[in-house]
């Protein structure tokens, strides 16, 4: 994920951290954070990357491409994803795929979210 902004909080991973303790950490690092938001690479393995990102109600991440596969998972609150002019709302628990095209997001809450993203995938895995 491409911001103009610095993140906060990127620290390595304590493995004995779990999901709920990451949350409420990310949540907290976000609302004292003057850019309104945390986020911390929980995975990298190859291709494969797991991060936890939280934003504070009305904090976007402004307009940016995906990588090759990438899904985001709404763990609090609820967030807004613009995708060519059109915007669909993800609630709290949600599961949902993120195209390829352009996109921006907006915490419409406090929120927090696990993004997973596939990046450098060899030229003839890449969809055309």
């Amino acid at each position: 994920m491409t911001t103009s902004d610095p993140v906060s909080a990127r620290t390595e991973a304590d493995p004995d951290e779990t999901i709920p303790e990451l949350v409420e950490r990310h949540l907290w690092a976000a609302r004292a954070s003057e850019h309104g938001r945390s986020a911390q690479l929980l995975i990298h393995d190859g291709v494969l990357r797991q991060s936890i990102i939280a934003l504070t109600a009305g904090t976007r991440l402004h307009e940016h491409l995906s990588p090759h596969a990438t899904s985001l998972h709404v763990l609090a609150g609820r967030i807004a994803v613009t995708e060519q002019e059109e915007t669909r709302q993800i609630p709290e628990g949600r599961l949902e795929r993120i195209t390829h095209a352009r996109h921006g997001i907006e915490a419409l809450e406090d929120s927090v979210f696990l993004l997973t993203a596939v990046t450098n995938l060899p030229q003839e895995l890449r969809s055309p």
